[in-house]
């Protein structure tokens, strides 16, 4: 299927027009374009997901060992 002149300019150059809009549009919000964008945003939701992961996993061990000092009284 091929385009002729006509057609690009009355149908094809319009839609074209139009995809790179929200190309560009899809591009600042991944990238960000001066602020922080989505993959900046993923990407601090990870790493305050592993903190807070490994804060409760150390809560956990300290009251773990809270406890056994107390039944063992040591405490």
């Amino acid at each position: 299927m091929t385009c002729n002149d006509e057609q690009y300019e009355t149908i094809c150059k319009g839609e074209f027009a139009e995809l790179h809009t929200k190309l560009d549009i899809i591009d600042v919000a991944l990238r960000g374009n001066g602020k922080p964008g989505i993959q900046v945003r993923l990407d601090r939701l990870e790493q305050e997901k592993l903190f807070r992961s490994k804060a409760i996993w150390f809560l956990l061990g300290l009251a773990g060992a809270i406890l056994t000092s107390w039944i063992r009284g040591w405490l």
